[in-house]
């Protein structure tokens, strides 16, 4: 079965850019995550680590 994918694929003209592209993405959307995590704010990082452990949730607080 691959084969036969194989053969569709290399009739396709310009068929060769694809993977490129979809390194291209998936990269950037690395990099955007890897940014956000590194100049995210530690404090409110801990605040939401701590969240699900919470035994009862507090009810004054404000929603960031």
């Amino acid at each position: 079965m691959l084969k036969f994918i194989k053969h569709h694929m290399e009739t396709i003209s310009g068929i060769e850019i694809y993977p490129m592209i979809s390194f291209l993405i998936f990269f950037s959307i690395f990099m955007v995550a890897l940014i956000y995590v590194l100049r995210a704010d530690k404090q409110r990082m801990h605040k939401l680590g701590a969240l699900p452990l919470d035994a009862e949730p507090a009810k004054n607080q404000d929603h960031e």
